[in-house]
């Protein structure tokens, strides 16, 4: 199976809620980006206490949820680009039921493989000012996936995402 990566983004910690920072706002960003094992370069994680990290180096959420999510909040401007859910790489084909814990995919020339769901916290639901989103996204299993870096290397936006082996074919992240 193979994916073409719709969109690499980063973001840097800023300002989010009073005294409170976030990195959730990620950008598209052009050219080959390392794939380092804690992450693509130029991204950063705010709370290196629950976010980041090498089991949680990469986000990926799939850009098919977003009409769901735009029936579901109403056209909500973050949902006209990539990034609204503060992930990392972006594509189209590639949901939860699909994807496995354990599977291993050649990210560009990184290779990567798929650690856990994502837990979504407060940050989610304040970015979106909805404060349901959270819990939305967990009832309805549209949470994406971290990526631990088995192998550093680079993507970019039109490379692929190659599924290189499936150890766990009954442990989908949506079942997880």
């Amino acid at each position: 199976m193979s994916y073409t990566i719709a969109a690499v983004l980063t973001g840097k910690a800023r300002a989010f809620r009073g005294e409170e920072t976030s990195a959730i706002g990620k950008t598209p960003v052009g050219g080959a980006r390392r794939v380092g094992f804690l992450g693509i370069d130029g991204d950063e994680q705010a709370d290196l206490t629950v976010h980041g990290g090498v089991d949680k180096a990469i986000h990926h959420y799939p850009r098919d949820h977003y009409d769901w999510w735009a029936d579901e909040l109403g056209r909500h401007d973050l949902l006209n680009t990539p990034g609204a859910f503060g992930e990392n790489i972006s594509t189209d084909g590639l949901t939860e039921s699909e994807a496995c814990i354990g599977d291993r995919y050649r990210l560009g020339s990184a290779l990567v493989e798929i650690s856990q769901g994502r837990q979504p916290c407060w940050k989610l639901g304040h970015r979106f000012g909805i404060t349901t989103v959270p819990a939305t996204v967990v009832a309805t299993r549209r949470s994406g996936w971290y990526y631990r870096v088995i192998e550093e290397g680079t993507v970019a936006a039109g490379d692929t995402l190659d599924l290189v082996e499936r150890p766990l074919p009954e442990w989908s992240v949506a079942r997880a």
